[in-house]
């Protein structure tokens, strides 16, 4: 940070200032869920209005993810520079340029210039999420972090399942299944200008989110949100970290990299592929478009009960184990569990509902990796944070790999695609969060 007055440790808080950083950054993860999980439905929107393949379709998520894994380790050096307020209105503001990159994007239907967008709205948001995951993992009692995390995953959450169907709402109208279903049939100009006129609905919303961005960006700054001082360890930790020179030589905390890297990669295939997967059923877009809200809505029950059973009834760790094991069931589930079903007013594929459970697997996940991986980082945590937010580069890679295995084989056969993923997440749950030294048996058994 820019000076060691300027930030204050986490011991000195009052109750009251602990409450509103909590609440401010709960606010924050709101807009980063608004922002990040609209992808769910500009997927098939770019799809149809740009005429792509699933996997051209699938660089919307590319685009914006990849961004952290450019930008979280400068982002650590921006923020250690300036702080933390200034550095998250720096992302609000990144947010808000790439929110206008949409306007020409629209004018002139290039799907070049709407991905350009959404890797600068990917910028802020990685300043963004470098600043506000470690705020909230120190901003309390270590062993109840995965209970502040499960609170902003529920502010995030929350979110994503009003932003598809805010969405929807704004760009998409009910003639539209008529629209979508005779563009086949239309002349080359014909279709032309009914996708340039389509396309062109994301023009208005996005001017807004641009401002609104832009204005939030400032109030944050002018905030009571404290400096926190992360640069400083406590003597046990001074003591532990003494011959450490390097962030590699941590390896429960690159292996945790890994471990976010796999987890947010089959949270947004099974939020950002189910739309798809629900049109392969015969479902229209205007019906299809409130699935990914099921998927985060069994996410925001999982984190209810993490929040009731954590640390009291349940460790940290025991619900990752949990998580993740479900994780890979219902992965089977969905690749060989087969028949009509009528659930909630739709006739689908039993499969499609283990996808939308998928969200109940996921939900402790993130929380229960990041206070693992961040242990005992001490004067390191800024860089530690900055590697784990790399890992969120697997919200870029993963979809393509799904989308890619759809082209070829199918919706439904490219959900293998996440079973090694939750394997290596019960490995890390079970085992490698252990390791405190590079070798399989030189490992620290406290957890």
């Amino acid at each position: 940070m820019k000076t060691a007055t300027a930030a204050i440790k986490v011991e000195s808080l009052t109750k009251s200032q602990t409450m509103l950083s909590i609440f401010l950054i709960g606010v924050m993860f709101f807009i980063f869920g608004f922002v990040s999980w609209v992808n769910s439905i500009l997927i098939p929107y770019f799809k149809i209005a740009c005429e792509l393949t699933s996997f051209q379709a699938y660089l919307v998520a590319f685009a914006f993810y990849i961004a952290y894994f450019i930008m979280s380790v400068p982002a650590s050096y921006l923020l250690r520079t300036v702080g933390f307020k200034k550095g998250m209105m720096a992302g609000f503001w990144c947010m808000a340029l790439g929110a206008f990159i949409f306007v020409p994007a629209a004018m002139s239907r290039t799907y070049e210039i709407f991905l350009a967008g959404l890797f600068t709205i990917g910028i802020g948001l990685a300043i963004l999420q470098t600043a506000a995951n470690p705020y909230i993992t120190i901003l309390g009692p270590k062993e109840r972090a995965a209970q502040r995390i499960s609170i902003m995953g529920i502010c995030n959450k929350a979110a994503g399942i009003l932003s598809p169907i805010v969405f929807a709402a704004v760009i998409l109208r009910p003639t539209d299944t008529d629209l979508f279903a005779q563009l086949g049939s239309m002349t080359d100009i014909e279709r032309s200008a009914a996708l340039d006129e389509l396309v062109r609905r994301v023009i208005n919303p996005y001017i807004g989110l641009g401002v609104f961005l832009l204005v939030l960006g400032l109030l944050v700054y002018l905030s009571p949100l404290p400096e926190i001082d992360t640069e400083h360890e406590d003597e046990n930790l001074s003591v532990t970290n003494a011959g450490k020179t390097s962030i590699f030589q941590f390896p429960h905390l690159i292996l945790g990299a890994l471990a976010i890297f796999l987890h947010v990669g089959t949270q947004v295939i099974a939020i950002d592929t189910i739309i798809s997967y629900a049109g392969s059923m015969g479902i229209s877009l205007l019906e299809a478009k409130v699935f990914p809200s099921y998927t985060l809505f069994c996410t925001i029950c999982g984190y209810f009960i993490g929040i009731a059973l954590i640390p009291k009834y349940l460790s940290q760790v025991n619900a990752l184990r949990i998580c993740t094991l479900l994780g890979a069931v219902f992965t089977l589930l969905i690749i060989f569990a087969k028949g009509p079903i009528q659930f909630l007013g739709h006739d689908t594929d039993l499969s499609i509902w283990f996808v939308v459970l998928l969200g109940l697997a996921n939900s402790l996940v993130w929380a229960g990796i990041w206070p693992l991986a961040l242990d005992g980082l001490g004067r390191f945590t800024k860089l530690g944070a900055s590697i784990m937010i790399m890992g969120l580069c697997g919200n870029a890679i993963m979809p393509l790999f799904y989308g890619h295995f759809a082209d070829v084989y199918g919706l439904r056969e490219a959900y293998w695609v996440l079973f090694p993923c939750y394997l290596y997440l019960i490995f890390y749950a079970v085992k490698g969060h252990r390791f405190r030294k590079w070798g399989f048996y030189d490992q620290n058994t406290r957890h």
